[in-house]
């Protein structure tokens, strides 16, 4: 008998209780658990004049919380958790991660695009808040140039210490959740007994392991070989990602067996994919087709819809791929050909004289592709004041 206390969302089901026990017990309470740290930052941004705690938030991460002589209490008490480094941190494995999967450049963007994304966008329950910002058609090249500009701030050299770039993204990113929240549960219309809390620790997480499990499952179905301790510095990475972004200590998996295993549980109790799901990795699919194109433009786009279908197709499963209305292509060559070209590149990279110039080259296809994601436009991760639709 379900407990009535769990959201609905969570599916207990005999197989789910079979491969993890009571595992499924002490997970499913995530649902219900927040951030009450960054949501008692936005409250107390929200007594102050439009911009102002955003401000004192930008301050505090470049000269540190003591410049911000009038910040509130609420504020330095979020510093002193992200200013906290645990012990467990190694930096050099954080950089080497981050290096492992910037060196796999146009690949690992794909992956991020077709795979991550696509599979955050299944969950019935943790799709909800994309859904309440509303106009899913018109954000998605915004939000995937958003979230490629994340991945690589954090994967980029010494990107998580306390100067970095990565760093400072990441607490502006909790900042942001905490804000969605807020916006909405200010609009009533949230379900709580069906999905539990708005951005809850359960959904924080799996974004951390979308990002480190699931990229490297791609790797691997893929052909591009990485290694085994590089799979755990790329683990290290998120885990110290999710440390910073708010995720609470007994949730973060220390190790990459750790964090599949979670990954496992966390797809096996999620239900089917929902419309809203459908919506989502239709919005992002199409976004590169612009109506105002020439005919060329446009059949160039759609080329290159046909190659990601395909590739998203293979790594997520047809199933699975059916279910969120991933199109099937004709083409039988594209998987095949992307398979030789990521073993190819994999034994390229093993090799100590080519590793550098494959970091520069992933680098700048990182730099390039945020930047057309972005159209020019600044990615400052502010809290919205509102959304701009009306959502579900």
């Amino acid at each position: 008998m379900k407990n009535p206390t769990i959201p609905a969302r969570f599916q207990d089901t005999a197989e789910a209780r079979r491969r993890f026990g009571d595992q499924l017990d002490r997970l499913a309470p995530f649902l219900h658990r927040v951030d009450p740290v960054a949501d008692a930052v936005v409250d107390a941004f929200a007594s102050m004049p439009s911009g102002q705690g955003f401000r004192q938030l930008e301050v505090g991460l470049a000269r540190g919380i003591d410049a911000v002589p009038d910040a509130p209490a609420e504020l330095r008490a979020l510093f002193a958790a992200v200013d906290h480094v645990p012990l467990w941190v190694d930096w050099e494995a954080v950089n080497r991660g981050g290096t492992a999967f910037l060196r796999t450049g146009i690949l690992g963007g794909i992956l991020l695009a077709m795979q991550a994304l696509i599979l955050g966008y299944a969950s019935p329950g943790g799709n909800k808040p994309l859904v309440f910002s509303g106009r899913l058609r018109e954000q998605a090249p915004r939000r995937l140039g958003e979230t490629s500009r994340f991945v690589h701030a954090v994967s980029l050299a010494d990107g998580m210490r306390r100067s970095g770039e990565g760093f400072a993204i990441t607490v502006k990113v909790r900042v942001m959740h905490a804000q969605v929240r807020r916006l909405i549960r200010a609009s009533g219309r949230w379900k709580t007994e069906l999905w539990g809390e708005p951005i809850n620790q359960h959904d924080m997480v799996a974004t951390a392991l979308l990002f480190s499990v699931a990229v490297l499952d791609g790797f691997d179905k893929l052909g591009y070989h990485i290694p085994p301790a590089q799979k755990e510095d790329l683990v290290h990475l998120w885990r110290y990602v999710a440390h910073v972004i708010g995720v609470e200590p007994e949730l973060i998996p220390g190790s990459y067996a750790e964090a599949r295993r979670l990954a496992e549980m966390i797809f096996a109790t999620q239900g089917a994919p929902d419309n809203d799901s459908r919506l989502l990795v239709s919005a992002l699919l199409s976004h590169g087709i612009g109506s105002g194109w020439t005919e060329s433009q446009r059949r160039r786009a759609e080329q290159l819809v046909s190659i990601f279908c395909s590739v998203s197709r293979s790594v997520l499963g047809e199933d699975l791929a059916d279910q969120l209305g991933v199109p099937r292509q004709s083409s039988l060559l594209t998987v095949p050909l992307l398979r030789a070209i990521a073993a190819a590149s994999s034994r390229a990279h093993a090799l100590p004289s080519l590793q550098h110039f494959a970091l520069d080259l992933g680098d700048r296809y990182w730099q390039r592709s945020v930047a057309v994601a972005l159209g020019g436009r600044p990615a400052d991760f502010a809290p919205p004041e509102g959304f701009v639709g009306r959502g579900t």
